[in-house]
């Protein structure tokens, strides 16, 4: 198979068909396989936010998928009380987010919000983090360093962001039947670990984390931890 040279035009609504039709797929493959790793770093990001000293706490997961376990993490922690505005560009996703996380969504602790995370809006300092996980991955790369520099807006004074990227630099790397699936298209995009950390840190975040960890999907990711000046 040749790999493709151009980004299609229709890069979202390509990766919203893929996701709504392998939802199911995904999380039964991948949801054990890729927890242990998340759920590291969110415990490392929840005992920074305790630190905090703050009663109540605000994050943006960028991409929450069917909203475990991460998102359903945040929202069970005793303290800090944390509300999440969770998003994700495939309707499927939510809607299974929806019932996991449904005693959540009855209290008003979660916000679901479905679209491309790069078109999402809120004012300044809003969140006290912001994360992704395998999902700011998605956006071609030029788009990366745009939602970098709003989540830098996004972020409170002595906020934290926590993503992962690809180690290995690649501007287009697409799959057609990704998990052996028909409709599966699917596509990744990636500066390399240098040009991850640089991109973050030229948002104005300080780097704490920045470790490179092999997955057992046949994949080596960079996770970080940054946080923006008080």
């Amino acid at each position: 198979m040749t790999e493709p040279t151009t980004i299609p035009e229709d890069l979202k609504d390509r990766m919203k068909n893929s996701y709504d039709a392998i939802a199911h797929t995904y999380n039964a493959k991948l949801g054990t396989v890729l927890d242990n790793i998340r759920l590291d770093y969110v415990n490392r990001l929840l005992d920074l936010l305790k630190d905090t000293g703050r009663e109540e706490v605000t994050i943006l997961e960028l991409g929450c998928g069917a909203g475990i376990p991460s998102t359903k993490t945040f929202l069970d922690n005793p303290k800090p009380s944390i509300h999440v505005t969770a998003n994700d560009l495939s309707t499927v996703q939510l809607d299974l987010a929806r019932q996991h996380l449904s005693d959540h969504v009855k209290s008003g602790k979660v916000k679901l919000i479905q679209g491309d995370m790069l078109a999402l809006d809120f004012p300044a300092r809003s969140f006290d983090a912001v994360t992704g996980f395998y999902s700011v991955i998605h956006l071609p790369r030029d788009e990366q360093v745009l939602l970098m520099q709003k989540i830098a807006t996004w972020l409170k004074p002595g906020g934290y962001f926590l993503a992962n990227f690809a180690e290995e630099e690649k501007e287009i790397n697409v799959m057609e039947n990704w998990l052996g699936e028909d409709k599966g298209w699917t596509f990744w995009s990636a500066w390399g670990a240098e040009g991850s950390v640089k991109m973050v840190e030229e948002v104005g975040l300080e780097v704490l984390v920045r470790d490179t960890r092999e997955s057992n999907v046949d994949a080596t990711f960079l996770w970080v931890i940054g946080r923006k000046g008080a």
